[in-house]
């Protein structure tokens, strides 16, 4: 048995993370929107592109919308479709035209901003076409208990997000979000069961809590204000 009076030995952020995308689910329910006044279901190649990957890779596409570059469009696309899916990715609307909204859309929904997935987007893409990447306003973030990932809608941009980021950190996100609730979230799928936790993750929740008892926090949970 441990000595409890012996200090907490710290975990490495590495360490915390491996830990995490082990007890992640291996599959995700993932909803697609392109935002696009030109392409269809039948030529969109992007939405297509990332369907197929998803499903390759065992997840659940839950929803595929394709909608106009309007707000209205875009904000009901992600209304609805973040009540069904854990992960919402959409492609197209977010360069710098007069049409192009996907963007402000997004960040006026989030709430909480995730600033490493469009940073790191643009890492990968000054690899590929240098200063240019300077106009892929790539964002992503937490939309009540969905997480939102926004990207340019050409194929190759979208190519370049999957294998890049997300590809590998899709279950890592949807259990990052999923493993303490969202102020305001709901449980995605409706009234469907949430997705089973791993053991480990369940091993996880419970050393965390061990710790912080250890060191005298109180765990007792704070009131929560009605909110509508």
């Amino acid at each position: 048995m441990s000595d409890p009076t012996r200090p907490q030995q710290p975990v490495s952020s590495e360490s915390a993370a491996s830990q995490h995308r082990e007890a992640a689910p291996g599959a995700v329910r993932v909803a697609v929107v392109t935002v696009s006044d030109t392409r269809t279901p039948e030529t969109d190649a992007s939405g297509q592109y990332l369907r197929e990957q998803l499903q390759a890779a065992g997840h659940q596409v839950v929803g595929y919308r394709v909608v106009r570059d309007d707000a209205v469009e875009i904000r009901a696309a992600l209304v609805a479709l973040a009540r069904e899916a854990s992960v919402v990715l959409v492609t197209g609307g977010t360069g710098l035209s007069g049409r192009d909204v996907t963007v402000p859309v997004v960040e006026s929904m989030l709430t909480k901003a995730l600033p490493g997935f469009g940073e790191l987007f643009r890492m990968l893409s000054y690899a590929q076409v240098g200063g240019a990447a300077m106009f892929s306003r790539a964002v992503g973030g937490l939309v009540r208990g969905s997480a939102v990932f926004a990207m340019p809608g050409s194929l190759n941009a979208v190519q370049t997000a999957w294998t890049g980021i997300l590809k590998d950190e899709i279950g890592h996100v949807a259990f990052e979000v999923q493993r303490h609730g969202q102020p305001g979230g709901v449980v995605p799928g409706g009234n469907r069961p949430q997705q089973t936790v791993p053991p480990a993750a369940a091993a996880l929740g419970a050393a965390g809590a061990l710790g912080r008892h250890s060191q005298g926090e109180d765990l007792t949970p704070p009131r929560r204000d009605r909110r509508d």
